[in-house]
């Protein structure tokens, strides 16, 4: 709910500038995957969006009264956003999609763990300031911008006072839930959010339009291709922690969906979460994945945490009972770059590489996965 304190700082209108001023609804934004939010368009440049944790904004066009609309506690939100306080990183990609990058103004990642270009090199001429950790911000230097946005991920409800502290100084905060889309051009389609955010829609609607399209060629190519669900090559996605146990994705994680997508089955399909967690990995012992994992036709190395491997040896020196792996043997073993998970807007081209490793042609365009040197 906007405090007093809020209203004082940011602008915000009486209860008079509200529904029964005739903004009327004009449509709603047009959604194929995404259902964790919402964005419908109201007249006189009002929009209203919706976040499936049950937060509601408000953005008023640039010029326009402050209106609520008639919601109850909705957040207002001024276009045009401007020096946006960052603290999602996995949107970062989409704004660059949208050539929006002069629109943020300070994060919360520091260069260094950047491996998108364009982010790292305006973090490091400090045209985007690094502010420090999402739980540990430097409050000041955020002020000092003219920040009238900040863009957090779910991993603020580990710190929710940090979140209220923000909402003090006036200025509206977004949790951006992407990650709890069931699909993954449900993440993809958030690209559609920050288009409304950003009064670039023509532009989100036209990229999405196109990674759209570029999955439906893999599927036209697919039902050429494949005519029984037993011809589908199984697929283990992992990387081995330092304790020695073995992180892999969640059956039905968006990782194991897009191996489904891309005509491959993940091989831990079948395993049992016992996590109780929103996380998308869980750890399990070194037995239990060699028991799911050594028959599968494909490995593929998640580099995430530790960098990667370069290497057949790379892999066996972690453990040299990946001898006995079938992929091993027969020299499917794969690795992810490490700007996979950054790259939010390459979602469809992780699709495409898994169907071209698990088809065998076009490896040499792999884009986010590569095989490994005997």
């Amino acid at each position: 709910m906007l405090t007093a304190g809020l209203c004082v700082i940011s602008g915000c209108g009486s209860k008079d500038s509200n529904i029964e001023d005739e903004i009327k609804p004009l449509k709603a934004m047009e959604l194929d995957y995404a259902d964790q939010f919402s964005c419908d368009y109201y007249d006189g440049g009002y929009k209203h969006i919706h976040i499936a944790d049950g937060t509601d904004y408000v953005l008023v066009p640039e010029g326009g009264e402050d209106n609520d609309l008639g919601i109850s506690d909705a957040v207002i939100i001024h276009m045009p956003v401007q020096d946006i306080y960052l603290a999602a990183s996995s949107a970062m990609d989409l704004f660059v999609q949208l050539d929006s990058l002069d629109k943020i103004g300070t994060c919360s990642t520091t260069a260094d763990d950047y491996s998108i270009e364009e982010a790292k090199a305006l973090i490091e001429d400090g045209t985007i300031k690094y502010v420090g950790k999402y739980s540990a911000p430097d409050y000041e230097s955020i002020i000092n911008t003219k920040c009238n946005l900040t863009i957090e991920s779910t991993m603020i409800t580990h710190s929710p006072e940090i979140k209220e502290e923000i909402e003090k100084l006036g200025i509206p905060v977004l949790v951006e839930r992407s990650s709890y889309e069931s699909s993954p051009m449900g993440r993809l389609e958030w690209i559609k959010l920050y288009g409304a955010l950003l009064g670039k829609e023509d532009e989100a609607r036209g990229f999405f339009d196109g990674e759209k399209e570029k999955l439906e060629k893999i599927s036209e190519e697919l039902d050429d291709e494949l005519t029984d669900t037993s011809d589908k090559p199984t697929v283990a996605f992992f990387y081995v922690s330092a304790n020695g146990y073995v992180n892999v994705r969640k059956p039905g994680d968006y990782i194991s969906t897009m191996i489904d997508m891309a005509g491959g089955e993940y091989c831990l399909n079948g395993m049992a979460d016992e996590t109780d967690n929103a996380l998308s990995t869980m750890n399990i012992n070194w037995e239990s994945f060699y028991a799911s994992a050594k028959e599968a036709d494909i490995i593929i190395y998640n580099s995430t945490i530790d960098g990667g491997i370069k290497t057949v040896n790379d892999l066996l020196d972690k453990n040299e009972l990946f001898a006995d792996f079938e992929a091993v043997k027969n020299g499917n073993v794969y690795c992810t770059n490490t700007d996979m998970f950054q790259k939010s807007s390459g979602i469809v081209d992780v699709v495409v590489d898994l169907f071209r490793v698990m088809n065998k042609k076009d490896e040499d365009k792999l884009t986010y996965i590569y095989k490994l040197e005997n």
